[in-house]
């Protein structure tokens, strides 16, 4: 099991925010109680949208950052071609 998980969620208004964590369960809970980033807290609710593993924290921010970079579109097609998890 990864140490470490790279995730998308959707926000209520539709925008998609990306964040890393070591424990995702503890991180989405304090995301859907408005006690995660400034961000989410006025966009809930929020939905897990996507995961992806990651070997360490180090591994885990460079991929978080590769994929803030990417456009809308492109988060969106990487969402579609492993399926929602949400």
């Amino acid at each position: 099991m990864s140490a470490y998980t790279v995730y998308i969620l959707r926000c209520g208004d539709g925008t998609l925010y990306t964040g890393c964590t070591n424990d995702l369960t503890r991180r989405l809970a304090a995301h859907s109680a408005g006690r995660g980033a400034k961000y989410t807290r006025a966009r809930l609710p929020v939905e897990l949208v996507y995961t992806e593993p990651a070997a360490d924290r180090s591994q885990a921010l460079r991929r978080e950052a590769a994929i803030k970079a990417l456009s809308r579109g492109e988060k969106l097609r990487l969402i579609q071609a492993v399926g929602e998890v949400g």
